[in-house]
């Protein structure tokens, strides 16, 4: 009797069941060998070269003169406020008393009602003519009490009491006599009279108006120069010969306007002299610079107006046996490349700087090795040594982009 454990259908059904899991081994072990192969790959290219571009500069040995720049603002020498020393109502005032109007010393600027002066005068000199009157009759009762007195025929009080009046006569003609020239000075006050040559900067009164004592009535300034005053750095101040003391020789000073930068007027002056402090602040020193006729009355040249911010070139020392090194040319403010002339190869440098401008910066002879040209154009790395390619000066509009990418195409097509 057969079990139903052995029978050919029962065997068949194991087989089956094990043959499915053998067949997913089978194809899965297929697959890891299959993909676990080496897939043919196609080669790199090779890296393209690269040569760095730039233009040079010859490098020369020079006699540098330093020029200090610095900012500055023009002031009057002498701006004054008129006041009134008298009151009164103001009677008249000159064409010349107008915002921005000319004058010439002496003119009569603003003029206050006299009428009350005058009278004061009057009285004052009346009064003078009064006390000589008293000071003649005590001098004539004076000798006659004298002659008396010699005489026995009056009493030595008598000649006391008339020499006491007579000196109480002369002091009264002092004290009118001093009425007088007060009146004079009061009435004189009442026309006030240009100091100097020069322009109004305000007028604060007018016609009908009434002028107190002390009251300011305008505000005025000389013409005849103006003051600049030059911040100076102590950097800066080695290179120049400020003027110290009175017998000092001046400076020379250029100024141009420091709004309008396409103004091309320039207005020479001198430094005259150095203020004795620094500035509490930034410890700059301030140098004063004279400029004559800064409205080009007598010269014709443009005005140069109160209150007109300038730009200030003073002339410093000669630096000599240096190398100017165009300010371009400097990275990080001492930094340069040089190109060695016999292979053609960069050298990054450091140099210290002796004095640098808008557009130099000077460094010493000694700071660069001779046999080398400077490079001037930016590049994005210098290694040392590195080959470089020079950029013919005709070749202007190439950049370095255009250089490195021109110079991979040709290597690309080789």
């Amino acid at each position: 009797m057969t079990t139903p454990s052995t029978t050919p259908s029962f065997l068949a059904g194991v087989l089956l069941r094990m043959a499915i899991p053998c067949a997913i081994l089978a194809a899965g072990w297929f697959g890891f060998q299959r993909l676990a192969g080496e897939v043919e790959r196609p080669p790199l290219p090779e890296p393209k070269e690269v040569l760095l571009r730039s233009r040079i500069e010859e490098i020369a040995i020079v006699d540098y003169p330093v020029v200090v720049k610095t900012h500055a603002v023009v002031q009057a020498h002498n701006r004054i406020t008129l006041t009134s020393q008298v009151s009164g109502t103001v009677a008249k005032t000159s064409p010349f008393f107008e915002v921005g109007a000319y004058f010439k010393k002496g003119d009569v600027l603003v003029e206050i009602d006299q009428r009350d002066y005058q009278t004061a005068l009057a009285i004052a000199e009346s009064e003078l003519a009064a006390a000589k009157s008293e000071l003649k009759l005590a001098v004539i009762v004076e000798k006659r009490k004298l002659k008396l007195v010699e005489s026995n025929a009056v009493p030595q009080g008598e000649v006391e009491t008339a020499s006491a009046s007579r000196e109480q006569a002369q002091a009264n003609v002092a004290l009118a006599e001093t009425n007088v020239e007060q009146a004079k000075l009061n009435l004189q006050r009442t026309k006030f009279v240009a100091p100097f040559d020069g322009r109004v900067i305000s007028k604060l009164i007018g016609i009908g108006q009434l002028a107190g004592q002390n009251a300011p009535l305008g505000e005025i300034f000389a013409i005849d120069y103006v003051e600049v005053r030059l911040p100076v750095s102590g950097e800066q101040r080695d290179y120049l010969d400020l003027p110290e003391f009175p017998d000092d020789s001046p400076l020379a000073v250029r100024l141009q306007d420091g709004i309008q930068q396409s103004n091309d007027s320039i207005w020479e002056g001198t430094i005259v002299r150095t203020e004795g402090v620094l500035d509490a602040d930034s410890r700059d020193l301030f140098a004063i610079a004279r400029i004559d006729d800064p409205f080009g009355r007598e010269s014709g040249k443009p005005p140069l107006r109160i209150g007109q911010p300038v730009i200030a070139s003073i002339d410093g020392k000669v630096l000599h046996d240096v190398i100017a090194l165009p300010r371009g040319a400097v990275r990080e403010l001492d930094q340069v490349v040089l190109v060695d002339r016999a292979d053609q190869t960069l050298l990054p440098l450091q140099v210290k700087t002796l004095w640098s401008d808008a557009e130099k910066v000077i460094v010493s002879s000694a700071a660069i090795p001779p046999g080398m040209w400077l490079a001037t154009t930016p590049m994005p790395f210098t290694p040392k040594g590195a080959k470089i390619e020079i950029i013919p000066p005709a070749d202007a509009a190439i950049t370095i982009a255009d250089s490195t990418s021109t110079k991979s195409d040709e290597n690309a097509t080789n």
